[in-house]
């Protein structure tokens, strides 16, 4: 404990040195900005009786309503700069929607704008809207268009990530003209929640990004001279007498898989299909309160996992989850630390999920059944092999900007149980400075009875600037804390990490530069230190998206009592300098331990060395080609070498992603991905698997709209594997050549509203 309480002192005094040394290089904000310019504004608009016409506003002379904004100002790269381009929207109404027409000068030569899958338009040029409908300045909803109209929908919420898991029914209209491009977004009333009153005021902002310049615009300026995004939006006043009327909907689906598979326990093929026929129901109870129901739900995963290293890792990677039913509405259930992650559940059988608004209040809850909990997948008969799943999460603003809220969790099986309580808030100190904190409890209960309680306590503290961001946080969690519901891969510590990062903007076609510094410190229960890591990197961005980052870090590990000190540096860009092509490449050398050594041999150090390169091509506005190359090395030291001359190598883990989607329009679309990994070792030095691998996954979508959808898809993959003997035995060969699954399917679903 000694240790950890001189680490804290010590750290706010470097910290404060090296914030000391920049501070004459950030001086003040650049000429041209708008610093002192306050954050808001009010815009009214005007019911109409004919939706507006896209073709009224690609000529010279558009219409002139009275919700029309024009004053656009920069976020990015610039602070309170006008934008670079002239930009006008228009808003209006009627009984059903809310229309925002963008009208977008620029060259059209230099305009970037492809015909992807929805929701992949991140490298695109287009507009935004953002809608606080309950005006609580903490979560907002986000519709956003490229300049050929594909959709991306999301959810703001402070203090969190944008949540891009909500999918919405809304229209986008768009087309390129001689001097830029037009875009008219509708959204339905039904398909957002707001106060159930006469007269609506909401929150209100409206962007405009500009890739090529590294710009982010937006109606009314938002600057980040302070913390938070949706507190600084504007207000939405005009709206009379409206109602997303009745809103239910119901997404029946059908799916069918026919698969061949290598039996792993007693080697041999199996074949297998699956009919499956299932509904999802959605209400929306008084405008603000959703109620999600299913029924046989299909929890199969459309889209592949990208590609990551893990052959060398201490502990569990984090695969996102990307199964519907969870991925909507997840940030009501979203705390500090991770306890709901929602990949534990591997096959449920029904669920129902509540989630919804009032005044200051927020709620989520959800109840679930899981047909195939891991624990039990080699269970002897008679004993109950389904789970129980319950989560309830409150949260209430208590000031400005300021939230507490609870959580509470129970997973039952066989007996036992493990249940788990949190209590968190979030408080703005003042413009630039939140603090953050959690506290939980957690009981588990085995199938014989016996019952361990844990703790876990989470505090950050951070400001959120322009020119310099901070943050501190501290975890600490006891030895018997357990979430089985959650994402913790590590408990029986306390970890104390600071994050310093510094930032000078110069004019020109430099956009950012400057340091930052990360500390981190691991103890056990004991006070015994188990890891550190000290890290400087600098960092250079310019127009383009383009970036550079060189790294510089040094570390110590405790791993099976022996003590290990390890280094790095890493260089990386990367950029989006051109229309057709983005990329970026990384690398990494210097020393790390050997995990995984074999059985009777001690952990060792090695030479580490780690590459990445991935590119993105887009050929045509329809093709788009993405490459992916990770590379990692672990050799002998040099001075350890039996012979004294080159190391000798420990293991080498290549994979290699090459992935097509050609989009032959806005809802039809196609997808293959070719897959390559080899790992290759010493078993004299590695207990690693030597594995060669590679797979064809193909994939077939017709996306109306994110509730009525056609996929068909095929999957086959082979291995480095063989059968051999009486009775069977796998074993390594040298050529990835057995087919180890093949998989054929077929899903639809079709949305149906009332």
């Amino acid at each position: 404990m000694s240790r950890f309480l001189s680490a804290i002192r010590c750290a706010p005094v470097l910290l404060g040195a090296a914030v000391a040394w920049f501070a004459p290089l950030m001086g003040q904000a650049p000429a041209g900005t708008v610093a002192s310019r306050r954050a808001g504004g009010t815009v009214t608009i005007a019911r109409v009786d004919q939706p507006p016409k896209l073709e009224a506003f690609s000529g010279e002379d558009p219409p002139d309503p009275p919700g029309t904004v024009t004053d656009f100002r920069q976020r990015d790269p610039g602070d309170g700069v006008p934008a670079s381009a002239p930009t006008t929207a228009y808003l209006s109404y009627d009984d059903v929607n809310l229309y925002v027409v963008f009208v977008c000068k620029d060259d059209p030569a230099e305009v970037r704008a492809g015909l992807t899958k929805r929701e992949e338009i991140d490298v695109d040029d287009g507009v935004v809207v953002l809608l606080d409908t309950f005006r609580d300045k903490k979560r907002a909803y986000l519709f956003q268009t490229n300049p050929r109209g594909v959709q991306l929908d999301g959810i703001r919420t402070e203090g969190q990530d944008d949540d891009y898991s909500f999918d919405a029914v809304w229209s986008s209209d768009a087309r390129l003209t001689p001097d830029g491009y037009v875009v008219r977004i509708a959204i339905p009333f039904r398909s957002l929640r707001f106060p159930r009153t006469a007269t609506q005021s909401w929150g209100i902002a409206l962007g405009r990004f500009i890739r090529r310049n590294n710009e982010e615009s937006y109606w009314p300026y938002i600057t980040k001279r302070m913390a938070g995004f949706v507190p600084q939006l504007a207000t939405l006043e005009g709206l009379l007498d409206i109602s997303p009327g009745r809103n239910l909907q119901m997404i029946p689906y059908g799916a069918f898989a026919s698969a061949r598979f290598l039996e792993v326990d007693v080697p041999g093929f199996r074949t297998a299909s699956d009919r499956r026929v299932g509904v999802d129901l959605k209400a929306v109870v008084r405008d603000a309160v959703t109620v999600d129901g299913t029924l046989n739900p299909d929890f199969s995963q459309v889209e592949s996992d990208e590609p990551q290293v893990t052959i060398n890792s201490r502990f569990e990677t984090f695969y996102p989850e990307k199964r519907p039913f969870f991925i909507e509405n997840a940030g009501y259930f979203q705390t500090p630390v991770n306890l709901m992650f929602s990949r534990r559940i591997a096959d449920p059988g029904a669920g129902l999920r509540v989630t919804g608004r009032g005044g200051r209040w927020a709620l989520g809850a959800i109840g679930i059944n899981d047909r195939a909990p891991a624990e039990f997948e080699d269970a002897a008969p008679g004993l109950e092999r389904r789970a129980g799943i319950g989560v309830v999460r409150v949260q209430r603003e208590v000031a400005d900007e300021s939230t507490v809220g609870v959580l509470a969790s129970e997973r039952t099986l066989g007996g036992g149980s493990n249940r788990v309580v949190s209590a968190d808030t979030r408080l703005k100190l003042n413009k630039t400075w939140i603090l953050s904190g959690q506290a939980i409890a957690t009981d588990t209960r085995d199938t014989a009875g016996e019952r361990v309680s844990g703790t876990g306590l989470y505090a950050q503290l951070m400001r959120d600037g322009r020119n310099l961001d901070y943050v501190a946080t501290y975890l600490d969690l006891s030895s018997a804390f357990q979430d089985q519901l959650g994402y913790v891969p590590r408990v029986g510590i306390r970890q104390w990490e600071q994050q310093l990062e510094l930032v000078r903007r110069p004019h020109g076609r430099v956009v950012k530069v400057g340091p930052t510094f990360t500390t981190l410190f691991t103890w056990d229960r004991e006070g015994q230190l188990q890891d550190r890591e000290l890290k400087a990197s600098w960092e250079v961005k310019l127009v383009g998206e383009t970036k550079l980052d060189v790294s510089h870090t040094q570390g110590f590990e405790l791993f099976k009592d022996l003590p290990f000190a390890t280094q790095d540096t890493k260089v990386s860009v990367e950029s989006e300098w051109l229309k057709w092509l983005a990329g970026s490449a990384s690398y990494k050398l210097g020393t790390a331990v050997n995990h995984k050594p074999p059985k009777g041999m001690a952990p060792f150090s090695g030479e580490a060395a780690k590459g990445e390169l991935t590119l993105t091509f887009r050929l045509t506005p329809q093709l788009r080609l993405d490459h992916t190359y990770l590379y990692s090395r672990l050799t002998t030291l040099r001075s350890a070498s039996a012979t004294g001359g080159s190391p000798t190598r420990i293991f080498t883990d290549r994979i290699l992603r090459e992935k097509l989607n050609y989009q032959f329009s806005r809802a039809l679309s196609l997808r293959a991905i070719l897959d390559y990994s080899a790992v290759d070792r010493d078993s004299t030095l590695s207990r690693v698997e030597p594995e060669r691998r590679w797979s064809v996954d193909l994939l077939l979508t017709y996306l109306v709209n994110p509730g009525t959808a056609l996929y068909v898809g095929y999957r086959d993959g082979y291995e480095n594997l063989a059968i051999q003997g009486s009775p069977p035995a796998l074993y390594r060969t040298t050529d990835p050549t057995m087919s180890t699954g093949r998989q054929l399917f077929a899903k639809v679903g079709y949305l149906f509203q009332f």
